[in-house]
């Protein structure tokens, strides 16, 4: 029994590590908070992609009297809990490249940027301007205009092998 508990202390101290990292990389006046547009982000950044009522849910759940802003002290534990218990996982990579051939009719392997554009902004759950201009400035050629969606699947889906 002293094993399992040592195993699972080991595990809640890497997922911590983890969880720090990642939301030190956004804390840029290094006071242990991060501004609440910053979160979705970050929990990207490890592995986890809820919608965004989940989001929504969470951020309600760890932002300081609406402030804007979110402390570490708050978000540590709710976010080694959503790791924990494999909340928000991320689809599948075929499920994804899937999807992709659906929307590429002539199969050339890659979109137009308005046409990504277009299917990201105006169907399901809806991509902001912002979030959109993110995918594109990190992941498209510019060049050519397009987007190479396998390349971009490496991106969306992520090893989470903890």
């Amino acid at each position: 029994m002293a094993d399992n508990k040592q195993n699972a202390e080991v595990m809640v101290s890497e997922v911590h590590k983890k969880i720090r990292a990642a939301f030190e990389a956004f804390d840029y006046e290094s006071n242990n908070t991060v501004d609440v547009r910053e979160i979705g982000t970050i929990i990207y950044s490890l592995g986890c992609f809820p919608s965004r009522a989940d989001l929504h849910d969470f951020i309600a759940e760890v932002e300081e009297d609406h402030s804007g802003y979110i402390h570490m002290d708050k978000f540590l534990p709710a976010m080694t809990k959503v790791l924990l218990d494999h909340k928000f996982p991320p689809i599948p990579e075929d499920i994804l490249l899937q999807a992709f051939e659906v929307l590429d009719k002539e199969k050339k392997g890659y979109l137009e940027l308005e046409e990504l554009t277009k299917y990201m902004t105006m169907e399901g759950e809806p991509f902001t301007q912002e979030e959109m201009d993110e995918m594109l400035t990190a992941l498209a050629d510019r060049e050519k205009n397009v987007i190479y969606y396998r390349d971009l699947l490496s991106q969306l889906t992520i090893d989470t092998g903890m």
